[in-house]
C-alpha cells in the first residue's frame, strides 16, 4: 500500500528514475519547500545551501560548480499549442510528466482521483490562457508539439460533460473540474509564480503520490530540484532517450571549459564550446574563428544530433513558422476566441499590401514578393475578391497609385474657413515595417485561437522571431535555407544567455521577459545574416532588449491578445531597427549585452507582481475588464 507518501524528484536520479517515492516525512518535507533566494549563477533561483546542508553531498557539490548557458536550440524552439508556452505548453508537459511517471512505477491503475492545485500566475490568468485544457489533455497522455490543435475544444468539453478522465490514454478515473481543479490565485509557491500541484487519491482515499512542477517559462518544466540544473528536466518526458550532454549543464569545477575557448572530450558529455556569459561567447568566435552560429551548431552536434538532423530540425521549425504565417493571413474567421471579440486584422493588413503591390489586383497570377530564390511554401498573392465585411475602398490611394475607377473621394475632417487647413487623409507604404507588423500579427493571431506555434521563445512572444525570419527570406536573401539556419542558430544563443542570467518569463519578469528577449534575440539573428561580426550581432541584441526594460505584461481579460498581438508587431519592427544602429555603429557602443541582462534581472525583481502576468493592474484594469478567474 502506498497510502500517506510523497513523490520527491533528486536531482542525481532524474535521468534514470522520473521520481522516488519516500515516507511522507518532516525532514523530507522541508527539503522539497526550502527557501530560495534569486541568484546571478542560475537562470532562475538557487537552493540555499545552508538550509540544505542536510541534503544529499554530491548536491552540495554540484552547486559550487560554476554553469554554463548551453541549452539544445530545439529545446529553446519548440513546436507547441497556443496561446502561452508558461500556461498552456509547459503545464501540458507537466501533466504527461506526471502521468508517465505513474506509469513507470506501475501505480496508475490504482490512482480514483486526481486533485490539481494551481498556484500564483497560473491561477490569475490560467483560464485565458487555456491552462485547464492543457493540464486535463497533458494528464491524457497528449503532447503540445503532436496534439491536434481542432480536438483541443471539443475533447475538453468532454471532460467536463462527462466528468471523467483517461489517465495515460488508459484509466479511466471520475474528474469534477469544480471539486478536483483548486485555484489558489492569492498563493505563490516560493520556487516560481507558476506552480502545480498533481496529487493521486486511491480508491479508499488515501494518498498515492504528489508532486510539484513549475512551468518557468518557454515551454521548461521544472520542480524544486531540478531547477538547480533546468536542463534536467528539459521539454522532453522521456530522459532515458536523451543524450547525456543535455542533462547537464555544469562545466569543470576549475571553470575553465569554453570560458578560455578549450574544447572537452567527448567522454566529458559536454559541449565543446559552453559559454555562460556574452562576454565567453565573444571570446569562443575570437578564438576559433567562429561566428555565433557555427557555436551553437558543433554544440548541437555534442548534444547526439548529426548534420542531416539540425538541417532537418532548422527547417521543421521554419516551416512551422512559415505556415503559421500563412494560416494567419489567409484565414477566414473574422474574430478571435474570448469575451473581447478581438477581429483578425493580420487579413485585412496582408490584402491591402498586395493591393499595393498589385494595383487592382488585375493580375492575380502573379505571386508575392520575393527575394532571391523562392523559399518553399512562399505566400501567395491573395484573392481578388474582397471579405464580406471589409469595405470595398480604402480611400483614394487603397487600389496603388491614382486608387481604383470610380472610387470615392476621401472625407477630410477639420474647417476649411481657418489658417491652418486641414491634410487630406493618405496613405503611405513602408514595405519593411509593414511587412513584419503583418507577419507578427498574423502569427500571433494564430497563437491566440490556440493553434499550431513555435515557442520562439515563448508563445506570448511568438510573432517576433518569424516576423523578422520571414522578412529575410522574402525580400533580403539570396540563399534561404543558410539564412534560415544562420538567423535561428544566432538567435537561439542570445536566448541562452537570457535564460540563464535573467528570465524568459512573463511571470518573473513581466514581457520584457518575453517580447524584450524576442526582440534582441531577432536582433541579433538579422544582423548575423547581414554579416555582421560577432561582437555587432551581440551590440545588436543588447540594443533590442535595452529599450525594452520595464515593460510590464498586464494582457486584458487575462487573454494573450490585448496588448500582446500589438506588441509583437512592434518588437518586429525594433528588431530591424536596433540591427541596423548596430550596424552603422562602427563598433562604438556604451552598454554590453551581459549588462543590459543584469539590468533586466534587476528591473525583473524590482517589479511588482501586479504587472507579472497577474492582470490586476495597468491595462488589464483601465479598460474595466474584469479578471478572468473562476468561481470557487
Amino acid at each position: 500500500m502506498y497510502s500517506r507518501q510523497i513523490v520527491r524528484v533528486c536531482s542525481r536520479h532524474i535521468a534514470r528514475q522520473p521520481f522516488r517515492i519516500q515516507p511522507l516525512t518532516l525532514p523530507a518535507v522541508a527539503r522539497c519547500f526550502s527557501r530560495t533566494v534569486p541568484s546571478r549563477t542560475s537562470g532562475l533561483l538557487s537552493i540555499s545551501a545552508q538550509e540544505n546542508s542536510d541534503a544529499d553531498s554530491n548536491i552540495e557539490i554540484e552547486l559550487e560548480k560554476p554553469e554554463h548557458a548551453v541549452i539544445s536550440t530545439f529545446d529553446l524552439f519548440s513546436i507547441g499549442v497556443g496561446p502561452s508556452s508558461s500556461h498552456t505548453v509547459g503545464p501540458m508537459r507537466a501533466g504527461k510528466i506526471f502521468i508517465n511517471d505513474l506509469l513507470e512505477l506501475g501505480m496508475l491503475e490504482k490512482v480514483r482521483t486526481v486533485k490539481i492545485t494551481l498556484y500564483g500566475s497560473l491561477a490569475a490568468t490560467g483560464k485565458g490562457h487555456h491552462t485547464p485544457q492543457a493540464i486535463l489533455l497533458g494528464l491524457e497522455g497528449s503532447d503540445p508539439e503532436t496534439i491536434d490543435t481542432g480536438t483541443i475544444p471539443s475533447r475538453y468539453a468532454a471532460i467536463q460533460t462527462n466528468k471523467t478522465l483517461l489517465l495515460g490514454g488508459k484509466h479511466r478515473i471520475t474528474y469534477d473540474m469544480d471539486r478536483d481543479m483548486l485555484w489558489r490565485w492569492d498563493q505563490v509557491l516560493k520556487t516560481h509564480p507558476n506552480g502545480i500541484r498533481f496529487s493521486v487519491f486511491d480508491e479508499e482515499g488515501s494518498l498515492l503520490a504528489t508532486n510539484e512542477y513549475f512551468s518557468v517559462g518557454g515551454g521548461f518544466v521544472v520542480n524544486d530540484k531540478t531547477k538547480v540544473d533546468e536542463n534536467l528536466f528539459y521539454k522532453g518526458v522521456d530522459k532515458s532517450i536523451v543524450h547525456g550532454a543535455r542533462l547537464h549543464q555544469h562545466v569543470h569545477a576549475d571553470g575553465s571549459a569554453g570560458v578560455e575557448g578549450q574544447q572537452s572530450s567527448v567522454d566529458d558529455e559536454l559541449p565543446p564550446y559552453p559559454f555562460k556569459s556574452g562576454d565567453s561567447l565573444l571570446n569562443l568566435t575570437r578564438v576559433h574563428n567562429m561566428t555565433i552560429a557555427q557555436i551553437v551548431y558543433d554544440n548541437e552536434r555534442s548534444f547526439g544530433y548529426t548534420d542531416e538532423d539540425i538541417h532537418n530540425k532548422l527547417m521543421r521549425i521554419w516551416a512551422v513558422m512559415d505556415d503559421c504565417i500563412r494560416t494567419g493571413v489567409h484565414t477566414r474567421e473574422t474574430t478571435l476566441p474570448g469575451r473581447l471579440g478581438l477581429r483578425r486584422r493580420a487579413p485585412m493588413l496582408y490584402r491591402r499590401l498586395m493591393r499595393g503591390f498589385y494595383p487592382g489586383l488585375s493580375t492575380p497570377h502573379l505571386q508575392a514578393i520575393e527575394g532571391g530564390a523562392r523559399p518553399a511554401g512562399a505566400i501567395d498573392a491573395p484573392d481578388t475578391e474582397d471579405r464580406p465585411n471589409e469595405p470595398s475602398s480604402e480611400g483614394p490611394f487603397a487600389g496603388g497609385i491614382g486608387g481604383p475607377k470610380g472610387s470615392r473621394a476621401a472625407r477630410v475632417v477639420g474647417s476649411f474657413d481657418h489658417a491652418i487647413l486641414p491634410e487630406p487623409p493618405r496613405k503611405t507604404m513602408i514595405p519593411a515595417m509593414d511587412f513584419l507588423s503583418c507577419y507578427a500579427i498574423a502569427v500571433n493571431e494564430v497563437n491566440a485561437s490556440g493553434g499550431r506555434i513555435v515557442t520562439s521563445p515563448t508563445n506570448g512572444a511568438a510573432g517576433v522571431i518569424p516576423a523578422v525570419l520571414k522578412y529575410i527570406v522574402e525580400f533580403v536573401s539570396d540563399d534561404p535555407e543558410k539564412s534560415v539556419k544562420t538567423f535561428l542558430l544566432t538567435a537561439a544563443a542570445i536566448g541562452m544567455l537570457f535564460k540563464r542570467g535573467s528570465t524568459i518569463s512573463a511571470a518573473e519578469g513581466g514581457c520584457q521577459a518575453e517580447v524584450g528577449v524576442a526582440c534582441s534575440m531577432a536582433s541579433a539573428g538579422f544582423a548575423a545574416c547581414m554579416g555582421a561580426t560577432p561582437e555587432t550581432v551581440l551590440q545588436a541584441a543588447e540594443i533590442g532588449i535595452e529599450h525594452n526594460l520595464g515593460l510590464t505584461c498586464d494582457p486584458i481579460d487575462g487573454l494573450v491578445q490585448v496588448p500582446c498581438i500589438e506588441r509583437n508587431s512592434l518588437g518586429a519592427v525594433k528588431a530591424v531597427t536596433a540591427a541596423q544602429l548596430s550596424m552603422a555603429a562602427d563598433g562604438v557602443y556604451s552598454v554590453t549585452l551581459d549588462e543590459a541582462i543584469e539590468a533586466m534581472r534587476l528591473t525583473a525583481s524590482d517589479m511588482s507582481v501586479k504587472y507579472k502576468e497577474t492582470s490586476l493592474s495597468g491595462l488589464a484594469t483601465t479598460v474595466k475588464i474584469p479578471l478572468t478567474v473562476p468561481a470557487c
